[in-house]
């Protein structure tokens, strides 16, 4: 946490109050999550929480109320000496007013008792349902006792509505602030990128490959993967979420490279895809130049007042001409498109929201239509073509072969900006950079 991270909570807070009115958003932060035994998984603050708040500690939660004296207000772990000396560090309730700008804050445990007079005047709650189970029975059992006493009071919740309403839609343009966050999250993505094309050899383990990336993210002040990295040679490739990464790197072969680090909470994702020796072979450098065309042409497509959903049908046009043009589908084109025969081998959208989340929040359509893009949405781009090993309407020499490739893209005032511009990604710099590190081996 940084005061400039508080004070770019505090800037969202004073826009949601806005939004809010009469409203009440009541919003829990993440739970430590058991790995084994007494065993945790690295704590990972809940994104909406940490956007709203800066908070970082688990088993908090926050309210925030439009039209009241007492707008901020959290409910937090207290100092406790004994599980600090186990644990780390609690800011505490005192330490949640002085350093986090609550205006007011209480232990945890006083959340039931305090609850229902923060509550007491609003009929519309913000609450998403399902999320923090115990929480929830607190909140089912307040709206019953509203229902019995609003006739002789007059007041109490009606409305229970989602949070994402609000908070995801403030989410999706990120300010200049975010974007230096993700730009530097690119930074290091493609570092790590370039570190893997140069270091693979025959003979790794893909588990190597995805050691050079964590080393490469953590030694350069991100907090590690933004999610958990792909690295697929040969066949793996076809899986779009493989995530073993244990096998053996064969001559011959392409690697398939999906991964992104967290800087500062925000993520990077970039996938390149290279070959484990110093050239493609003539069919997996055909079968790259359909992608990358592919790519390209989606990203000409993200611009400011265009439809989302244009990038996708960019890729999709070359795809589908590229399919037929090698033989993997017969065509026509048209044909491939409208059939939906190209999903034997293109089975995902070309793109993602990107932000605080990997698959950031937002909404991609808006009354029944793609939604408009706008300065400051970043989104992935990543078409891609997967031959399983076993699709015999494919020439053979297709076959076990998985590409895909992937960039940031930001949508900018006058047209967009390729955050992750930096990972070598056309065929020439691939294998320039090939030959010089497997020619020197």
């Amino acid at each position: 946490m940084t005061t400039t991270q508080v004070a770019r909570a505090q800037a969202r807070r004073e826009r949601l109050f806005q939004r809010l009115g009469d409203g009440v958003l009541l919003l829990p932060a993440a739970h430590l999550a058991l790995r084994s035994a007494d065993s945790e998984f690295p704590f990972r603050q809940d994104s909406d929480f940490f956007y709203l708040t800066a908070f970082d500690e688990p088993d908090a939660v926050c309210v925030l109320r439009g039209n009241a004296d007492l707008k901020f207000v959290l409910f937090v772990r207290p100092r406790d000496r004994d599980a600090e000396i186990w644990n780390g560090r609690r800011v505490g309730v005192e330490g949640a007013q002085a350093i986090y700008g609550a205006e007011a804050a209480y232990p945890i445990d006083e959340l039931p008792a305090r609850l229902p007079e923060l509550l007491r005047d609003t009929e519309t709650l913000y609450y998403a349902l399902g999320r923090d189970l115990p929480l929830d029975r607190t909140v089912v059992n307040l709206m019953l006792e509203h229902r019995r006493t609003r006739p002789r009071r007059g007041r109490g919740i009606v409305r229970l509505e989602d949070p994402a309403t609000i908070v995801h839609e403030m989410r999706v343009v990120k300010d200049g602030w975010e974007l230096d966050r993700m730009r530097t999250a690119a930074s290091i993505t493609c570092a790590a990128h370039t570190r893997i094309q140069r270091e693979a050899r025959a003979g790794m383990r893909e588990y190597e490959l995805e050691a050079i990336l964590e080393n490469e993210f953590r030694s350069h002040g991100a907090t590690g993967p933004a999610y958990g990295s792909i690295v697929g040679t040969g066949d793996n490739a076809t899986i779009l979420h493989y995530r073993e990464n244990r096998s053996q790197l064969q001559d011959g072969q392409l690697v398939l490279v999906d991964a992104g680090c967290e800087f500062d909470f925000y993520a990077s994702d970039v996938t390149r895809t290279f070959p484990v020796g110093m050239a493609f072979t003539a069919e997996q450098a055909a079968l790259y130049d359909v992608v990358l065309e592919a790519q390209l042409a989606a990203i000409e497509a993200v611009q400011p007042g265009a439809r989302f959903g244009q990038s996708h049908e960019r890729a999709l046009d070359v795809l589908c001409a590229g399919l037929v043009d090698l033989g993997l589908l017969d065509g026509p084109a048209a044909r491939v498109r409208e059939s939906g025969d190209y999903r034997a081998y293109y089975m995902h959208r070309t793109g993602h929201w990107l932000g605080l989340d990997v698959h950031d929040v937002g909404l991609y359509d808006i009354d029944g239509e793609s939604r408009v893009l706008e300065p400051g949405m970043v989104l992935t781009v990543e078409p891609g073509l997967y031959v399983a090993p076993d699709e015999t309407r494919a020439p053979a020499a297709f076959r076990g072969v998985g590409i895909r490739i992937e960039d940031d893209v930001l949508v900018t005032a006058t047209g967009h900006e390729i955050l992750t511009s930096g990972a070598p990604k056309t065929r020439s710099e691939i294998e320039a950079l090939r030959a010089v590190v497997v020619g020197a081996a």
